[in-house]
């Protein structure tokens, strides 16, 4: 609609909405559109059989509901409902310029149930690999193209699906395995650094610190340091530690 001028819209005969399946931000979408143009009435189009739909489409006050396919039969019955209601907006150009609905309808409960999985079906061709190569130079924007959204929209997406924002993601990827390598190996500080995926040693040190509260080599060495001594121990017990030495 980039290049349908907003008074355009207003004199048309009809908004037609078409949905293969609608999800809740189509059926969102929907609302703003009659929002922004109360007077010009909608069809919604859609393959989708729902009872729940149809009464959501109605509170709306969407003007038509229509299954797909539609028969020659229902064709003919919805172009001359059409024709009836543009002479009548001819006629009466005040009609269809009632206030909308203080709130929206709540989504029916099979969109807003599936929109969960829907999100996080439609990250699944890249969390793999993600999984795999988060130690190498990871591109968003080559991600955001490979699940056919725009970076932003995957940006948000995959904020809402996994809790942090996707760089942020990657920084607690590359610290968990960091840990790992201080925890199970003897390889210096730096190499372990550009083993997680840090080209930068201060930054990786920096970074480190912020997350875990100390150093990394303040972290291995912690792990190093023998446990404090139990002095309220029986002293059997002491005897049975000692012996074990």
């Amino acid at each position: 609609m980039a290049d349908v001028t907003r008074e355009e819209v207003r004199q048309a005969d009809m908004i037609c909405v078409h949905f293969d399946r609608p999800d809740a931000n189509g059926l969102n979408l929907l609302l703003d559109i009659k929002r922004r143009y109360p007077s010009t009435p909608i069809t919604m189009l859609t393959v989708q059989h729902s009872e729940e739909l149809a009464i959501w489409a109605m509170r709306a006050r969407v003007w038509e509901f229509v299954i797909l396919p539609m028969s020659n039969a229902e064709l003919q019955r919805y172009l001359d409902s059409l024709s009836q209601l543009s002479e009548l907006r001819r006629t009466l150009p005040s009609l269809g310029r009632k206030p909308l609905l203080e709130r929206n309808p709540p989504l029916p409960d099979s969109i807003r149930l599936t929109t969960g999985h829907q999100k996080h079906k439609a990250l699944s061709k890249v969390m793999p690999y993600i999984e795999q190569h988060f130690r190498d130079c990871v591109d968003q924007k080559e991600l955001a193209r490979q699940c056919g959204m725009t970076p932003f929209r995957f940006s948000r997406l995959f904020k809402e699906v996994n809790g942090v924002g996707f760089m942020e993601y990657i920084l607690g990827k590359r610290m968990d395995y960091a840990k790992h390598l201080l925890e199970n190996s003897q390889m210096p500080v730096t190499s372990i650094g550009y083993e997680a995926g840090f080209k930068d040693p201060s930054y990786f040190a920096r970074a480190f610190k912020q997350l875990a509260g100390c150093s990394p080599s303040e972290y291995r060495q912690g792990l190093q340091a023998p446990a404090p001594r139990d002095d309220s121990a029986p002293m059997a017990d002491q005897g049975v530690l000692d012996a074990s030495a």
